[in-house]
């Protein structure tokens, strides 16, 4: 999109990174109370206000600056809280809860590609309602997707890593979760490096062509 302006593309990323982030966190409350624990209902954490998930680095300054520099787009909310006390089968729930955000961003994906469709359909007979709905399905597409495939890397604290913990012996998950200490740091590392994008592109952009495929666009 270097066609459009700063505010322009801000204008485009803003709401589907908002509703890509809350409707995230709100999947991960929203399977965690199915399997026993009340503590995101309890604090008014499941609902579609972005307000109550917002983060205000990972949310707004960090999308922000790597918008205006034109470089991969990232962010997240402040999380859900589970206790994993509460749940039936916390080994086995967790990775359930783990991946219902994973799975609430493929969703997005596929209803913001409908978006696109939309756009493009009304592209050349109302260009002033398509043109939108094309650059703000297509943001839509590739932000949940990224946020999807971010958080299935096995790093912890990532939703990739819970579901990993589940799957490993008790003791070797253990030693595993000790890297949370320095997850944020390995990903930093990873993004700075550019390695994160290898990483991300093939599967982000294998995903994208097969919704479009599916979507006939």
């Amino acid at each position: 999109m270097n066609e459009l302006t700063l505010i322009q593309k801000i204008a485009v990323w803003a709401l589907p990174l908002l509703f890509a982030i809350t409707v995230h966190e709100v999947a991960h409350g929203w399977m965690a109370r199915r399997l026993g624990d009340p503590t995101a209902m309890r604090l008014g954490r499941l609902t579609l206000n972005p307000i109550k998930h917002i983060d205000p680095v990972g949310t707004i300054l960090v999308p922000g600056i790597l918008l205006m520099l034109g470089g991969f787009i990232f962010g997240w909310a402040k999380p859900v809280p589970v206790n994993w006390h509460n749940l039936r089968d916390p080994r086995r729930d967790m990775m359930l809860v783990s991946a219902a955000g994973p799975l609430a961003n493929l969703g997005m994906a596929l209803l913001w590609g409908m978006v696109l469709k939309i756009g493009l359909i009304l592209g050349g007979t109302a260009p002033l309602v398509g043109q939108p709905l094309i650059y703000m399905g297509g943001a839509g597409v590739f932000i949940n997707l990224i946020l999807m495939v971010l958080n299935l890397l096995p790093i912890p604290p990532l939703d990739g890593s819970r579901i990993v913990t589940g799957l490993l012996p008790p003791p070797l998950a253990a030693q595993y979760n000790r890297l949370e200490n320095v997850g944020f740091i390995i990903l930093i590392a990873l993004l700075a490096t550019g390695v994160l994008g290898s990483i991300l592109g093939p599967p982000i952009f294998a995903l994208r062509a097969l919704i479009f495929a599916l979507l006939g666009i």
